[in-house]
């Protein structure tokens, strides 16, 4: 989509107050208007794959087309957080992960993550989510992080899902890492 079409969008959105925005600049940053907001889009998303079919092979098309990216349900990752298995990763940019993240997620945008491998746990599973389902970053983050050598698994859910369905969520920049993954 090219910037003049997506700035269209998001002023219609900002005309129907869906969304808020800000200058900062020559730029404008946007923003849900309301919790409400991500509530309706996932309830609008929710019934669109219950109702057409097409979406289902359009999910299948992007994530299912032989790519050995393996997902984990939510429930799946909490057992394996607290029983100290696995590791959960955002790798949207950095200011999403700073509005809004799952609690107790590293923050390692996927441009970043390569150069960033030394800082993730060899012996245990990490778990890479981004914006919700259809989302391609944390499905090449699998793969990356496979590639690698790391035993990987991708959430489908994102902050938007895990806070409707009353999960932990966290604001704010994580606190710098060691190499060892330990808070400095």
């Amino acid at each position: 989509m090219s910037v003049a079409n997506a700035s269209q969008h998001l002023r219609i959105l900002e005309n129907a107050r869906l969304v808020e925005v800000r200058k900062e600049g020559r730029f404008a940053v946007y923003r849900l208007a309301d919790p409400l907001v991500a509530d309706f889009l996932r309830a609008y998303h929710l019934l669109g794959e219950d109702r057409l079919a097409e979406i289902q092979r359009l999910r299948e098309r992007f994530f299912g087309g032989g790519q050995d990216v393996y997902g984990v349900d939510r429930e799946g990752l909490l057992r394996r957080v607290q029983a100290g298995e696995a590791v959960v990763i955002d790798v949207r940019p950095s200011n999403e992960y700073d509005t809004a993240h799952i609690a107790g997620a590293m923050s390692i945008p996927l441009q970043q993550l390569e150069e960033r491998l030394v800082e993730l746990p060899r012996d245990k599973n990490i778990v890479a989510y981004c914006r919700g389902p259809y989302c391609v970053l944390a499905s090449e983050a699998v793969e990356l992080l496979g590639a690698r050598g790391f035993q990987a698994f991708r959430l489908e859910d994102s902050v938007h899902d895990w806070r409707a369905r009353g999960l932990p969520i966290e604001t704010g920049r994580q606190p710098s890492a060691s190499p060892t993954g330990e808070s400095a």
